[in-house]
């Protein structure tokens, strides 16, 4: 994949044996996995970015994505304003853990797609709050987990706070965190919020202000994403997705260096 603001809370007097959750924090995070995400599908994406001040500024993209055997591809080609018109963004986000994720960002003004190194990928994706890294699915093999606590989120919808660490150092630099907490919904699997915890002592809070089912398919609408140091906010971005469409027939060709270059 991919926090409403929350009050800190105490671990001591939290933890529970894990022998008394009927799940094992691995099994959930497992079906988290596996939830149905959808296939050859396209969105619009508006982007809101907000700085300490609360000034916004507004970017308009289209998104496709298209499953290959077990892995994904996915780009991103940004409409307006001007001074990011025709920048495309191509993923290619593999299963194996053991195989680098590849990216490319490419710059109309440059003519030239710039690849994304691995050391790059905990870095702000076009300004956002949101990583290059963020912008692909964690590989669960590379984190260990741990249930914190069951609890209930607004609306009354009962999660889990799962912790993960990552394993390595490796997945720590190209993620940029060094945990996070993931809170997810009981009813589908699905991430409704996360804390994460970043390298240079300020934190990540991302909420799923809005999902719903399309097509059969749990689909985010609006999330948002803050970055705190201490309790202020230095920086947030929103992203809103609208026209989900699944089950397109798009060409695996479509997801190429070429076509970003090329442009919609």
């Amino acid at each position: 994949m991919f926090v409403s603001q929350m009050k800190k809370w105490a671990l001591i007097g939290l933890l529970l044996p894990l022998s008394s959750f009927a799940m094992s924090a691995l099994e959930i995070v497992t079906k988290v996995d596996a939830v149905d995400d959808g296939d050859n599908a396209s969105s619009k994406m508006q982007m809101v970015l907000i700085d300490k001040k609360g000034n916004q500024r507004l970017r308009s993209m289209q998104r496709y994505s298209k499953d290959k055997g077990i892995d994904t591809l996915s780009s991103i080609y940004f409409l307006k304003p001007s001074d990011v018109k025709n920048t495309a963004f191509l993923t290619f986000d593999y299963k194996d853990s053991n195989k680098d994720d590849d990216q490319w960002l490419y710059l109309p003004a440059l003519k030239k797609s710039k690849r994304i190194a691995s050391t790059d990928k905990s870095g702000s994706f076009m300004g956002s709050d949101f990583s290059y890294a963020d912008m692909t699915d964690r590989n669960i093999e590379d984190y260990d987990y741990k249930i914190l606590k069951e609890t209930k989120i607004k609306g009354g919808i009962a999660v889990w706070i799962i912790q993960s660490k990552p394993k390595t150092q490796k997945t720590v630099d190209e993620y940029g965190y060094k945990k996070s907490y993931m809170f997810v919904r009981k009813d589908n699997f699905m991430v409704a919020q996360a804390i994460h915890f970043l390298v240079d002592g300020k934190k990540k809070y991302m909420t799923v202000k809005k999902m719903e089912v399309i097509d059969g398919i749990w689909t985010a609408l609006e999330i948002e994403m803050k970055t705190k140091k201490g309790k202020q906010t230095t920086h947030a971005t929103v992203l809103k997705i609208s026209d989900v469409t699944y089950n397109q027939n798009l060409d695996e060709s479509f997801f190429s260096l070429r076509q970003i270059e090329k442009g919609l």
